[in-house]
C-alpha cells in the first residue's frame, strides 16, 4: 500500500551528515516499500559533492570541457560552490558527452564510448548514491 499524503519530511534532519540521511532513506524505503518519496533534491549538497569528488578517478579521460579532476581541484571549493549554486537554482544544464570510437574486442568494428564532463560524472555519483539508497532495498541481497 502506498502512503499517501506523507512526504519525505521524516528523513530530513539539518545538521546530520549525508551518510546518515541515506542510510535513514534507505531504512524507511526498506520498512515500507510503497511509500513514495517526494524530495530527495535537497540531498544534493556540498558534502555529498565532496565525497563524489573524492571518488572519482584520477586517470578518467575528460569530456568535451577537456576538465581533468586535478584541474577541477586547483579550484576545488569554487567550482563547487558554483556547482551546488547550479543545482539549488535548476540552472544546472548537463554538457554534450564527448564521443570516442575504440576498437570491439574480437572484430573489425568500432565500439562508441560516451564520456561525460567532470562535473556530470560528479552530479551523476550523487544522484547515484541518493536513488541507490532507495531502490537498493527492492533487490534481493545476492542480486
Amino acid at each position: 500500500m502506498v502512503a499517501r499524503g506523507k512526504e519525505t519530511s521524516a528523513v530530513h534532519g539539518s545538521g546530520e551528515p549525508v551518510a546518515t540521511k541515506l542510510h535513514r532513506i534507505a531504512e524507511k524505503a526498506r520498512k515500507e516499500p510503497g511509500f513514495k518519496f517526494t524530495s530527495l533534491y535537497h540531498l544534493m549538497n556540498e558534502e555529498l559533492l565532496r565525497g563524489c569528488f573524492k571518488r572519482l578517478r584520477k586517470d578518467a579521460a575528460a569530456g568535451i570541457d577537456k576538465m581533468t579532476k586535478d584541474r577541477y581541484a586547483e579550484n576545488l571549493d569554487a567550482n563547487r560552490s558554483n556547482l551546488i549554486d547550479r543545482l539549488q537554482r535548476m540552472a544546472y544544464i548537463p554538457q554534450p558527452v564527448r564521443r570516442k570510437y575504440i576498437p570491439k574486442p574480437g572484430s573489425a568494428k568500432q565500439r562508441p564510448l560516451g564520456i561525460p564532463c567532470l562535473e556530470d560524472k560528479l552530479v551523476q555519483a550523487g544522484l547515484v548514491r541518493i536513488l541507490e539508497s532507495v531502490y537498493e532495498q527492492d533487490f534481493i541481497g545476492d542480486s
